[in-house]
């Protein structure tokens, strides 16, 4: 998920192209683009950057037994 410091540089974003009307609502505004974000982003079913790390470093592990069992199949098919 996108962090707390990305999604306020991105309200921040927002809030500065609105048109100055708008900005004069302030704090109204900022909390309802917040929350769409927030909805938005819920929706996409993201992971965390942490999840994601954990589970490049499981498949890292799992291609190397992979390998590993595929050269013990090998060897032992030579055998035969």
């Amino acid at each position: 998920m996108i962090k707390n410091d990305d999604l306020e540089s991105m309200i921040d974003r927002i809030m500065a192209g609105l048109p100055a009307g708008l900005t004069t609502l302030g704090r109204d505004v900022e909390h309802n683009i917040r929350a769409a974000i927030q909805s938005g982003l819920r929706k996409m079913d993201l992971v965390t950057r942490e999840e994601f790390d954990i589970q490049r470093e499981v498949l890292g592990r799992t291609r190397a037994r992979l390998e590993a069992l595929e050269k013990q199949v090998a060897t032992l098919e030579g055998k035969n």
